[in-house]
This record gives C-alpha cells, structure tokens and sequence, in this order.
C-alpha cells in the first residue's frame, strides 16, 4: 500500500490554489476521535480507508507514538482535514535527534485541491519547528512535498524501516527543522509497532 498515508488530495493536486477555504487549524482532542475517523474514511475510500483509520486510531493510542501532534482543519465548523505526526528514533551512530514523521494526512474529497492539506502540513511543521525538532521524515509524492522542503531522506543517509524500491527511492523524504540536522545525523528510522509493518512501506 505504498504511498497510502496520504490521501489522493495530495498526489493529485500539484499546483498551488488560486484561493483557499477560509479555515480553522487547531490541535485536535480526543472528542474529535470520530470526524478524524470518518475524515480519513471518506478520503481514502472504501478499499484503503478502513486501514488508514484503524492506524490513525493505533497511534493516537499508542504510548510509543508520543510525543505526537494531530491537527484538525475545521471549515464554518466543519471537520474537513486532518494530519498526524508521531514520534521516531533514529538507530545510528553519535547523538541522536529529535525527529516526527507525517503519515498520515487526508481531507474530505470535496475539498481536495483547495489548500487544506498545505495548510495542514505547514501549520504543523511550524509548531515542530517551535518545539524542537530536528528532523521529520515523510513517505509520499515527491514534487508535493519538495514544495515544503523536504528533501530526499536516502541520500542524506536515512534508511526508511522497510527498504524502497529503487523507482519509488525519491518519495522517502526527511526535512530538517533545525539549522544543518540533516547533515549531523544518519541512521535507519524506527517508528511506532502500528506503523512499522510492510504494508505501510511496501507497494
């Protein structure tokens, strides 16, 4: 299911709105479990949903995944967007970094290619930014997130958990949040039980 973390929103929307959803993004709580839930759902479809949402579920629980972030977009009140950051190590030699990963980020069908899953996505780094993190590391469409300056992870040294196929080597990107971390550091990433598992990884 490789490149299932994000929603097509983002793989078919390579250009940059005209205009965006007035929006609300804020950090969700746990009375939002349900819109986040059927966010993911509707956006993933009928075939991949009901996997994205049982993993959304596993690492909003799972102690392992902390410290975590999780932003909701809200339009007039509505839940229309959802992105999910959750904490990994990296297993390498020397210090070891603060680092997140993104995965994964859906928003409602009907808004797809409006902005909302930017929006989402550059709220959230800024808040990583202000807290410390070093490096975030993400699996997805390479010309999309290279908009937000992730770079490819491979080359600077870091190992995905589950190997990526040569073709596919450019979509495992890593940003670095804090001045020349992504030269500082190497190693293979390890993330939470839920997300570690070939599906997540492998096409």
């Amino acid at each position: 299911m490789f490149l299932a973390w994000e929603s097509p929103l983002d793989r078919a929307s390579l250009e940059w709105p005209h205009a965006e959803p007035v929006l609300e993004v804020r950090p969700t709580t746990d009375a939002d479990l349900e819109s986040i839930a059927r966010i993911h759902g509707d956006a993933f479809g009928p075939e991949e949903g009901p996997v994205i949402v049982d993993l959304v579920r596993e690492l909003l629980r799972d102690e392992t995944a902390l410290p975590r972030l999780s932003i909701l977009a809200e339009s007039e009140g509505r839940p229309t967007g959802h992105v999910l950051f959750t904490a990994v190590r990296l297993d390498g030699p020397g210090e070891r970094p603060v680092a997140r990963i993104l995965s994964p980020v859906a928003v409602l069908p009907e808004l797809q290619g409006q902005g909302v899953g930017a929006r989402l996505i550059e709220r959230g780094l800024a808040i990583l930014e202000e807290r410390g993190v070093d490096l975030v590391f993400v699996l997805g469409d390479p010309t999309y997130y290279a908009r937000f300056g992730f770079q490819p992870a491979g080359s600077l040294g870091f190992e995905a958990p589950y190997p990526i196929p040569g073709e596919n080597a450019a979509a495992w990107r890593v940003r670095a949040l804090s001045p020349g971390a992504a030269e500082r550091f190497a190693g293979r990433v390890e993330c939470a039980p839920a997300l570690d598992r070939p599906e997540h990884w492998i096409e």
